[in-house]
């Protein structure tokens, strides 16, 4: 079997053609969706980077592996206890290893994040640069594309190459970002959407992009009005084209190859990406709709429901024990995923009810998802203190979450906290638990050791005043100044 998995960074599946979008971002990742199948409704457990790429090399949701921050306390890789390697928690790349596949991977992630857990297992490891990552696809394809070349037409490979070019910074070509200077833009944010987010001076927030003094053209300074935005969508939809272009040449060559029909493939993402929801833009900074939701395309060859779409929840962590499955190889006892092989091979298949993730880099929250409802509960505000402690959102009617309707569904929220309660108590009895990382951000994070005083001051010193000013009436300093002092 020949397993070509591409990862790319940052990918909204509602920017890609596949998925309906309106421009043509993504002809030959559609044409690879039109001869395989594509999840509607896939989500990374963790986000961003490193907690996701964690659970790609584990098999384990992040309160597991431990990495649930990018670095400090919460953010540790926890290897399972004692010499060698787990049989029952093995490293996604060595289990496929020891059954014979030769693993390679193409990516910068463990340099760029000091990952070093993310090296282990691969036969083969291609850094291709020393940028530690947002490496262009043509500098990727540069080192693949020989690859390809001389062992593409070998038997039972796992080739994981990750393509950085719709994250920030945007430094492809800038034709790839004018060919959209025609195209219409999506209706959210409106105007007034816009304009009322022009308060907000947190980190990537309309007002206060902060990019640095240097930052290319394709991308805007801030978000003051529609045509701004569409600057942020335009340089955000011409990565993805640029990335789209160069997968293009990852087919030509396996044409070229005369294997082009055997391989599979899998496209995903580690996590998506905000585009104006909750006030964030271009950054994946919260466990919320827009950063966890993926885009999820499998072709294998001879499969039964080519060109069709699959709904059913589905974790990343299912990803890896699918493709353990596919490989002949049974699901360790100690992953967190579920196979859904069934479903490509077109039989009968239910996803799950509803799915728990967590993010704690930017803002320590947890959330649930089910068909109708998004559920967070924020355990510290860290950089974005907007958020509400428990938001509830309604997805069907109100897809791009702008309204908490917490206080008028009482028993929804009560309902949602009650599952992830349950999901954390499971997680606490899985053997090899050790401490919730999410907890060792909250009680050792920055902000332990910063009165509510010295966040103030800081962030007018910062020129945050509207920030300052909100923290300074939305928590009360008798109240939590003994959580901070601990």
């Amino acid at each position: 079997m020949r397993i070509i998995y591409l990862d790319i960074d940052s990918l909204r599946p509602d920017h890609m053609g596949c998925y309906g979008y309106n421009r043509n971002t993504t002809p030959n990742i559609d044409k690879i969706a039109s001869e395989g199948v594509r999840f509607n409704d896939c989500y990374c457990a963790s986000s961003p980077c490193v907690p996701s790429r964690g659970s790609f090399v584990s098999g384990r949701f992040g309160i597991h592996h431990g990495a649930l921050t990018h670095w400090g306390p919460g953010g540790e890789f926890q290897y399972p206890e004692g010499d060698g390697h787990s049989k029952e928690i093995p490293f996604f790349t060595r289990y496929l290893r020891e059954a014979g596949m030769k693993t390679v991977t193409f990516s910068s992630f463990g340099d760029r994040h000091h990952a070093w857990w993310y090296f282990a297992g691969w036969n083969e490891v291609h850094t291709h640069t020393l940028r530690e990552g947002n490496e262009n696809a043509d500098e990727v394809n540069a080192s693949v594309i020989p690859w390809l070349k001389q062992h593409g037409t070998e038997d039972n490979y796992f080739l994981h190459i990750q393509y950085w070019d719709p994250h920030t910074f945007y430094t492809y070509p800038i034709e790839y970002m004018e060919q959209w200077k025609d195209a219409p833009v999506k209706a959210f944010p409106d105007e007034a959407t816009i304009a009322s987010q022009q308060e907000h001076s947190f980190p990537r927030s309309a007002s206060f992009l902060h990019w640095g003094d240097k930052y290319p053209a394709t991308m805007p300074g801030q978000i003051s009005n529609r045509s701004d935005f569409k600057h942020a969508v335009d340089g955000y939809d011409g990565g993805i084209s640029y990335m789209d272009k160069h997968v293009g040449q990852l087919l030509d060559t396996l044409r070229e190859l005369g294997i082009e029909d055997q391989v599979c493939f899998i496209i995903s993402a580690d996590h998506a990406e905000s585009m104006g929801e909750q006030g964030i833009y271009l950054e994946h900074a919260s466990a919320t709709e827009a950063v966890h939701h993926l885009p999820l395309i499998i072709k294998v060859p001879g499969m039964p429901n080519q060109g069709t779409a699959i709904d059913g929840f589905v974790y990343n962590v299912d990803v890896i024990a699918t493709i353990a499955d596919m490989a002949g190889l049974k699901v360790p006892s100690g992953w967190d995923g579920n196979s859904f092989l069934p479903a490509l091979q077109g039989e009968h298949w239910q996803g799950r009810d509803y799915l728990v993730m967590d993010h704690a880099l930017y803002v320590c929250q947890r959330a649930v998802r089910d068909d109708k409802w998004y559920f967070i509960r924020t355990y510290h505000p860290g950089l974005y203190l907007h958020f509400d402690e428990v938001t509830l959102y309604d997805m069907v009617n109100d897809p791009n979450q702008t309204t908490n309707v917490a206080e008028q569904y009482p028993d929804i929220v009560k309902e949602m906290d009650h599952r992830l309660s349950e999901w954390q108590h499971e997680q606490a009895r899985k053997p090899g638990y050790k401490v919730d990382p999410l907890q060792k951000v909250i009680e050792t994070g920055p902000w332990k050791y910063l009165s509510v005083d010295d966040w103030i001051r800081r962030l007018n010193q910062k020129g945050w005043s509207e920030a300052a000013n909100q923290l300074r009436t939305t928590y009360c300093r008798e109240a939590v100044q003994p959580a901070y002092d601990g």
